[in-house]
């Protein structure tokens, strides 16, 4: 396949959008999903640091650490397109907080 008839497809229509570690000690991580669809190229969630605004089922613990576990965004195997589509939120919350960073340290 070209890379031309690459970018005229869907990301999930590509092989780059899907990987499935099925020998990974804690796979499946999160349950709700067939073995077959789990989908585990965005183990990490990028969407994390979005926090409220990620569009996951969430909550967070008394201690303020956001809780992902019964969220299966980053695991379908249709979940590519929806996290890239929120690349641009991601870049911004990096540069809110290295600018807050920046003024602290003035």
């Amino acid at each position: 396949m070209s890379r031309k008839d690459v970018m005229n497809k869907k990301p999930e229509e590509c092989n780059y959008s899907f990987f499935s570690h099925k020998d990974c000690e804690f796979f499946p991580c999160h349950r709700g999903i067939a073995p077959e669809d789990f989908n585990c190229l965005f183990c990490y969630c990028p969407l994390y640091c979005l926090g409220r605004e990620c569009g996951g089922n969430f909550r967070y613990l008394e201690n303020g650490v956001k809780d992902c576990s019964n969220c299966l965004i980053p695991h379908r195997r249709d979940s590519y397109g929806y996290i890239a589509a929120r690349f641009t939120k991601i870049v911004r919350a990096m540069q809110e907080r290295e600018r807050a960073a920046a003024k602290d340290e003035e």
